[in-house]
């Protein structure tokens, strides 16, 4: 079948196969008990905390897909290029190094080991059990994604479906077989509703999915076009794709909200969530819960695992095709196993930081992709944007190094001006008034380069 004759525009049960992929790529350890916490902590103000961390766990994300679709980028590096190529493979660099080797794919091999086989296991077994489970993890993931073709297969089609079932089981013995639905308020305390909108908000935004939407972005495309053969309408495709997953998401997430304010009834607030979404699934499920949520942890771990790292092996082969997918991949993999077992913590304390800078620029290159129609990817307006954002974003690298290096007295005062001075600075919203003067600024500068152009050629 030649090009003419393939079809440009994805089937239904393809769209459908392709959206549950992104959504197990996106539904991670993290991702199923940040909003169970959400839930327990917001109580009765349930519904503005969920509407606040749809706003940032829901919208970021799914604008990330939107920025990659319109701009018709195949990955994170053309999608940042405007700026400059070497700004953009640094970037990409620093992104899939902190989000995958460095701190996504190690902590969920430790997640998985801690909520699924930890409790089955005596503590003098600990270390040598997660040590083989940790192996096994990533060759799982190796095996699963060495033929990037098959990734389309193994996680959307089998995995997230099984995951999805057994969560939607979950809400079923929840909600209808023991009714707890009862025990869900819907009006928030007096004037408690605008500080639960901003907790939500604020927790949805720690899963920094907006980032890792970038970087799977590169997956997605890559499924797309083993459907479509062609680049035609790829933005369309994407943007629907987007749609279906994010939905879906947010619908899930609604319900572990709801699961977390109904645990109240029965249990008293957890300390994080993990611990509240064990006892959860004790109430609801017994003994079998146990087995249950070890399957549940599992398969979010391993499918988004998946994600993560085969992003990380397509983006860099591509850049570097002398080494390739495959050597990128056994490699990271490699190096992920090894910091699952070893010095974990400390690397997530000195990865923060790398994670403080990178995500505000990666919120700007989306709010620049998603303006494309007016910006049109202008090197001016996004090297200007981007530089300015780069500013309050290298300050907060430092507000969030870790406790040895934050404790000098330069970094120290530096944090405390800025506190002071910069708006919303405590709340990690700081970045949004530099972006939106980068913005202006940089755009009027454009318009006025055009105009002297424009003379500059009628004279």
């Amino acid at each position: 079948m030649n090009e003419l004759e393939t079809p440009q525009r994805l089937k239904g049960k393809q769209l459908m196969v392709l959206a549950s992929l992104l959504f197990a790529l996106f539904f991670g350890a993290g991702n199923l008990i940040f909003p169970v916490h959400l839930g327990q902590t917001a109580g009765v103000n349930w519904v503005p905390a969920a509407i606040g961390f749809l706003l940032s766990a829901i919208l970021l994300p799914l604008f990330s897909i939107f920025a990659l679709g319109i701009t018709k980028s195949k990955n994170m590096f053309e999608l940042l290029l405007p700026v400059g190529s070497t700004f953009s493979l640094l970037f990409l660099l620093a992104a899939h190094g902190s989000m995958g080797l460095l701190i996504g794919s190690p902590r969920l091999a430790t997640v998985t080991f801690t909520m699924g086989v930890q409790p089955f296991l005596p503590s003098s077994w600990q270390h040598p059990a997660l040590l083989v489970f940790s192996g096994l993890f990533f060759l799982v993931i190796v095996l699963l994604a060495y033929r990037q073709t098959s990734i389309t297969n193994s996680v959307g089609k089998v995995l997230n479906p099984l995951f999805i079932l057994l969560i939607l089981f979950l809400f079923v013995v929840a909600f209808l077989v023991r009714g707890d639905v009862t025990h869900l308020p819907l009006a928030p305390a007096a004037g408690q509703g605008t500080t639960s909108l901003v907790t939500g908000f604020l927790e949805g935004y720690n899963t920094m999915d907006a980032l890792a939407g970038l970087g799977f972005g590169v997956t997605i495309i890559a499924a797309v076009r083993s459907y479509t053969k062609s680049d035609r309408h790829q933005g369309r495709n994407i943007v629907k794709i987007g749609l279906v997953a994010m939905g879906l998401e947010a619908v899930i997430y609604v319900g572990l909200i709801a699961l977390g304010v109904v645990s109240l009834s029965y249990t008293k607030a957890s300390a994080d969530g993990g611990t509240a979404f064990t006892q959860i699934m004790a109430h609801y499920t017994g003994v079998f819960g146990a087995a249950l949520l070890a399957t549940l942890t599992l398969l979010a771990c391993l499918t988004t695992a998946v994600g993560v790292l085969t992003s990380f092996a397509q983006d860099l082969g591509n850049r570097f095709p002398r080494i390739g997918y495959h050597k990128f991949l056994i490699g990271a993999n490699v190096i992920a196993f090894a910091i699952a077992n070893f010095g974990l913590d400390q690397i997530i304390a000195f990865s923060a930081p790398i994670l403080s800078l990178l995500y505000p620029i990666a919120i700007t290159v989306i709010a620049l992709a998603l303006l494309n129609k007016w910006v049109q990817q202008n090197p001016v307006v996004y090297r200007g944007t981007v530089g300015l954002v780069l500013i309050p974003a290298s300050l907060d690298c430092l507000h969030t190094l870790p406790p040895v290096l934050h404790q000098l007295a330069p970094v120290t005062a530096i944090d405390n001006w800025c506190s002071a001075v910069i708006p919303w600075f405590k709340l990690g919203l700081y970045f949004i008034p530099f972006l939106l003067v980068g913005l202006v600024g940089s755009s009027l500068v454009a318009c006025w380069q055009q105009q002297k152009l424009k003379k500059s050629l009628t004279n």
